[in-house]
């Protein structure tokens, strides 16, 4: 007697259900990863951004641009960029800037179109990192508060005052 052509054989419905299994487990994999993203708080949570630390450096006389450093913290689940630096004290173009190291351990100023602000972390400006160059103003003294606002990518606008500091204090 012969089997119904219908009737799967024994090897088929292995064979199918080995094929099954990678699909299966690498879902399964997915949903769990997925899983513990979001019970971190971290599954969607969109940049929040603090601005702390800033200064200005007090510029030298006849020195046509200074630096103005900030300590960006994003405790969101997103990474975002600084794009933009402005203030109403200031006249001329403001500009953001990322050092590159020389080989005598020096580090000089490359202009930058945004800065990255990780998404759990901090951009950290420094001389050695990155800084905001603005044109110089002879009428900042110590401890003067200078305006700036920052804005990012996604995480919007952030208003803060940087204190004028001489190089190398604070």
């Amino acid at each position: 007697m012969t089997k119904p052509s219908w009737t799967p054989s024994h090897r088929r419905l292995t064979d199918s259900l080995r094929a099954a299994v990678a699909p299966a487990c690498a879902c399964v994999l997915a949903l769990g990863g997925l899983a513990v993203w979001t019970a971190s708080g971290s599954a969607g949570s969109p940049p929040r951004i603090d601005v702390t630390g800033a200064r200005l450096f007090l510029p030298a006389p006849g020195v046509p641009r200074t630096a103005a450093f900030f300590r960006i913290t994003n405790t969101g689940g997103a990474r975002d960029r600084l794009v933009e630096v402005t203030s109403p004290a200031v006249t001329g173009g403001i500009s953001l800037s990322r050092h590159r190291m020389t080989g005598r351990g020096s580090a000089y100023p490359q202009a930058a179109e945004s800065l990255p602000v990780p998404a759990g972390g901090t951009l950290d400006m420094s001389p050695f990192t990155s800084d905001v160059t603005v044109p110089a103003t002879a009428r900042w003294r110590p401890g003067d508060l200078v305006p700036f606002t920052l804005r990012f990518e996604h995480g919007g606008r952030v208003g803060t005052n940087a204190v004028v500091v001489r190089p190398g204090e604070g």
